[in-house]
């Protein structure tokens, strides 16, 4: 697994592949976002793959068709989301860097709440139209449990084992921000 502070990573010609997963509410939108400016790059985020206006859900099948024509469409992107059932492997196998976001839960939740509150009662630039932002029970069991049950540590942990050379694993603001900053230097 690489320092996320003290090396650069190094990209295959000109192409720059990332994606970015980890856990509900750690800053993984927002991180595609600032990376997709940084490097000049087309974001795809996978809230706005799943979700239609109104909190519908597309058919993996409908999912799966749209990550696939953006990596086929694109010789370089950023997606952000986990999805598991969403050309998870595919993506993790092209991307060229693969940063994980593995915050603590209790961040997660704090940095959700700061979301709501910024984004309440409309949807936020990272989200489908009309998917108004929400803090509800089940997304806030999702954040402190659901979402990090064993099944879910053991799938970060496969994809450090699996790519030891293209992981970054970020646990923290800190960490972002210095990554951030050494990609400026």
């Amino acid at each position: 697994m690489m320092n996320p502070v003290n090396n650069r990573v190094h990209f295959r010609g000109t192409q720059m592949k990332i994606a970015i997963i980890g856990y509900s509410g750690s800053g993984k939108s927002t991180l595609a976002r600032e990376l997709a400016e940084v490097f000049q790059l087309p974001v795809l985020h996978l809230d706005q793959v799943q979700f239609l206006p109104g909190w519908k859900e597309r058919t993996t099948e409908e999912q799966c068709e749209i990550v696939d024509n953006f990596m086929n469409e694109y010789p370089s992107w950023v997606i952000d989301g986990n999805y598991s059932r969403v050309c998870y492997t595919e993506r993790m196998e092209q991307a060229d860097l693969i940063i994980e976001l593995l915050f603590n839960r209790f961040t997660c939740l704090n940095r959700a709440r700061k979301r709501y509150i910024r984004y309440k009662g409309q949807s936020r630039p990272d989200m489908t139209e009309d998917c108004d932002e929400k803090l509800d029970w089940e997304f806030i069991r999702w954040i402190l449990f659901d979402g990090r049950t064993r099944k879910h540590r053991k799938r970060y942990r496969s994809i450090q084992n699996l790519y030891p050379d293209k992981v970054i694993v970020l646990r923290n603001q800190k960490q972002i921000d210095q990554y951030l900053l050494s990609l400026k230097k």
